[in-house]
């Protein structure tokens, strides 16, 4: 395929050095950056695993049963009341 591409002057500094250096045409030096270009960006990413740190809360601020879910609604109706009446 023949197409044309503008090459930032530093970058065409460095291909004339590899295409010397390796003594390959200007051609093949982009050819093979760009297929190793490619390569390295299809590799999947490394991704460090998320982790959760515990801490301790405390003692709850209300003396509930939380295993017995009707005492905890109880609970939370005599709070609402109390909010309620701050709110107001």
């Amino acid at each position: 395929m023949r197409t044309t591409i503008t090459i930032d002057e530093d970058v065409a500094i460095r291909l004339n050095e590899l295409q010397k250096n390796k003594k390959i045409s200007f051609k093949k030096a982009v050819n093979m950056l760009l297929r190793k270009g490619l390569a390295e960006e299809e590799k999947p990413r490394k991704v460090k695993p998320f982790k959760v740190k515990a801490r301790s809360l405390g003692k709850p601020l209300v003396d509930v049963d939380f295993d017995k879910i009707s005492e905890v609604m109880d609970k939370l109706d005599e709070l609402e009341g109390v909010y309620d009446s701050f709110r107001r």
